[in-house]
């Protein structure tokens, strides 16, 4: 489509299952240029489906009035579900279907990156070994979050992920898998290319009212050169912690679902007063393939 970015304008082939330099050259020099680059099915069908199906799990056993759900004297005794912190959807299309599962109310699931599915995902050698040369050592996952982005979903305003990360290194490296279809009518998500090389700017609360929380806008910078990114399930986007970036509103009939990660140097420090109960720093070996 004219205008919008697919994952045939960044790379021609799917990421290998072996290194290969070329081609991983050809991803960070996109990265230098753009901020971020796309690899084309790089998780399988059934990837997808697994994470689609315990984030579903999640958020039904998660479904009472605070969001956060105990956990059972066998998750503490063995620590691979952690604290998963739910967040509802403050505007959907319809919510007086109680036949509907909880999941149909969810904004985001945080803090999963230790759970099953996800924690394999977030430690695979092929993932990690694109993030290493990017941050130039060791890396930690710190942030995780599951996106059901329902019928009638607001989008989230221009942003830089910076703005959300005080810490004493940068960058961050984020990871976004496209689990469903990623479209104009769902509400993929838009990207100012080579606004990496910005600082972090004011971001300003989301003004409309019953925006959901944490919602921030960048105001004081030209977006007219914005391209949409259309994704297909499996594909992945990489991208800086300063590039801007949104998500308009979900005006079609189905889910758009993603899992989104980001990772930093190892060691890094949370410089904030109060840091934020989403984050959970995990080290991830290194990305060698075997």
């Amino acid at each position: 489509m004219e205008g919008s970015y697919t994952v045939t304008d960044m790379v021609e082939e799917p990421y290998p299952s072996d290194d290969d330099p070329m081609l991983l050259a050809g991803y960070h020099e996109r990265w230098q240029q753009d901020g971020f680059f796309i690899i084309p099915r790089f998780s399988s069908p059934s990837t997808c489906d697994a994470m689609l199906d315990r984030a579903v799990e999640l958020a039904r056993t998660m479904d009472y009035p605070h969001g956060e759900q105990e956990r059972s004297d066998e998750d503490r005794r063995t620590g691979t579900l952690g604290s998963p912190i739910l967040a509802p959807e403050n505007n959907l299309r319809d919510r007086s279907d109680p036949s509907l599962g909880a999941e149909t109310r969810v904004s985001k699931i945080f803090k999963i990156h230790r759970d099953s599915v996800f924690h394999d995902f977030a430690t695979d050698p092929a993932l990690v070994a694109l993030i290493h040369p990017l941050l130039g050592g060791e890396v930690d996952c710190f942030l995780s979050q599951f996106i059901f982005k329902n019928p009638g979903a607001w989008g989230q305003p221009w942003h830089q992920d910076s703005h959300y990360f005080p810490f004493d290194r940068a960058p961050q490296v984020g990871v976004w898998l496209a689990v469903t279809e990623a479209t104009l009518d769902n509400g993929c998500l838009h990207v100012l290319a080579g606004s990496q090389r910005e600082p972090t700017h004011r971001h300003v609360l989301d003004p409309r009212p019953n925006a959901n929380q944490g919602y921030v806008e960048i105001v004081d910078h030209d977006m007219s050169g914005s391209v949409p990114v259309l994704m297909d399930p499996g594909d992945l986007l990489v991208f800086h912690s300063q590039l801007m970036h949104r998500s308009l509103d979900n005006t079609s009939a189905g889910v758009r679902a993603a899992m989104v990660y980001h990772y930093a140097h190892r060691g890094t420090v949370d410089q904030s007063d109060r840091p934020a109960i989403i984050n959970d720093w995990l080290p991830v070996p290194d990305g060698v393939a075997s």
